[in-house]
Parts: structure tokens; C-alpha cells; sequence
């Protein structure tokens, strides 16, 4: 009995190890790691337009800057103008040429744009000459024509002596000799005797306006010194008067 158990017993004992081998070779492999996600994409980089409309303005006048921009979620203007739109317009008025700078940043960092705007500044007038003491003298100063024959102060004649006592009194240091000057017709001898009438009567004449006779020399020329050489009555009548020069 005892003999015939233990067959049966190793049978079983061999059967169990078998089964457990069997039962090791089908133990779950391990999974796989999972593969890791993929980044998300880098933020694309903003872009901007800029642009002055126009370009060129004469000072006081205005320029219209303009833009458009992608990818950004901030912009700004300098100088001056500050931040403003994704996309648009303003106006500005510089006093001077001036370069102005667009920024636009988000994201993907920033980008920048410049528009300039020339400011045309008028050429300063040209500076007025002063006029000298001699050309003043030749445009204030009036001489004083007769009639043929005559040393009486015609109404023309004080009109222009009046404007010309005007300047005399501006400048009382001033020294003038009058010259007496007649036409061709008549001697010489005779002719130098109404020169010196028309000079007299010239001086006389400013003196009762309130120049000092102190500053009025006289002289006649006579028919000696024509202004004109023409023999008309047009041209007679230029040589009929009485003449003012500065006496250095």
C-alpha cells in the first residue's frame, strides 16, 4: 500500500511544477512609455506697415501717417503720437522734419517701421539793405522847377521844396548847395543872373520853412550846365530849376 502511493504522489509533484512553469512563460509583458505630446507652435512674429501721406509739407501744414500691422497685440508711435490701433491713420503736425517710428510687439516679439515727414521752412526774406545818407538824399530831396523866364516859386515848385525841407530838418547837420539852372535861350551873362534869382529864391523859400540859411549855399550855373540837350519846350523845362547837391 505504502509502495503503490508514491508514484502517484511524484506524478503530482512533477505535474505541479510543470504547471507552474507554465504558468511563468505566460507572465504580462510591461507597456510601452507613452510618447510625449508635441510642442505647440512658436508665435509667429508680427509685421507692420508704415507710410506718410505726404511726404513733404510746407511748415504749419499736416501729414496723415498710416499702418497696418499683423500678429501684434500692441503698437505704438513715436514721437508723440503714443499708442494707437492694430490698423489706422492719424495726423500729425510737425514743426520740423521728423522721423517717426512705428512698433508693433506681441508674442512672437516686435517689429518696427519708419515714416518720414519733411517740413519745408520758407527762405527768411532777404535782408533790407539800409539805405545810405546819398540815396536817401537823392530820393527825399526835390528840386525846384520855373517857369521861362521867371524865379517865382510856382505851386509845384513849394510842394516839392516842403518835402524837401522834411529831410533837412531830419538831418539839421546837413549842408546843401542849390544850384541855379536856366534854359539855352538868353545870353550867358543874362542867364547867369537868373540862375542866381531861382537859387535865392529857392533858399529864401526853405529858410521861411525853418532851415538855417547857415546850411544853404547858392550858386548859379546859368545855361552853362543843361540837364537836358534837346531843344523843346519838354526839355527846356528840365533845365528851368533849382538844383540841390550835399555838400561834402
Amino acid at each position: 500500500m505504502t509502495q503503490s502511493r508514491r508514484p502517484t504522489r511524484l506524478f503530482l509533484a512533477l505535474a505541479a511544477v510543470a504547471l507552474l512553469s507554465v504558468s511563468g512563460c505566460h507572465k504580462q509583458k510591461p507597456q510601452p512609455a507613452p510618447t510625449p505630446a508635441a510642442p505647440p507652435p512658436a508665435a509667429a512674429k508680427p509685421t507692420v506697415t508704415f507710410s506718410a501721406s505726404p511726404t513733404a509739407v510746407n511748415k504749419g501744414e499736416s501729414a496723415k501717417l498710416s499702418w497696418t500691422t499683423t500678429d501684434a497685440n500692441n503698437v505704438s508711435i513715436s514721437p508723440e503720437v503714443g499708442a494707437v490701433t492694430l490698423q489706422g491713420s492719424t495726423t500729425v503736425t510737425p514743426a520740423d522734419s521728423t522721423t517717426f517710428t512705428i512698433t508693433a510687439s506681441g508674442p512672437g516679439g516686435s517689429a518696427d517701421a519708419t515714416a518720414r515727414v519733411t517740413v519745408n521752412v520758407p527762405a527768411p526774406p532777404p535782408a533790407v539793405k539800409e539805405a545810405t545818407f546819398d540815396e536817401l538824399f537823392l530820393k527825399e530831396v526835390r528840386d525846384a522847377y520855373f517857369d521861362y523866364d521867371s524865379a517865382e516859386i510856382r505851386a509845384d515848385a513849394r510842394e516839392a521844396l516842403q518835402k524837401t525841407a522834411t529831410f533837412l530838418k531830419a538831418y539839421p547837420n546837413t549842408r546843401v548847395t542849390i544850384e541855379g539852372h536856366c534854359d539855352e535861350r538868353g545870353s550867358t551873362e543874362y542867364n547867369l543872373a537868373l540862375g542866381d534869382r531861382r537859387a535865392n529864391a529857392v533858399k529864401q523859400y526853405l529858410v521861411n520853412l525853418g532851415i538855417s540859411a547857415a546850411n544853404l549855399n547858392t550858386v548859379s550855373y546859368g545855361k552853362e550846365k543843361p540837364f537836358c540837350m534837346e531843344s523843346t519846350e519838354a526839355c527846356w523845362q528840365q533845365n528851368r530849376r533849382g538844383h540841390f547837391t550835399h555838400a561834402q
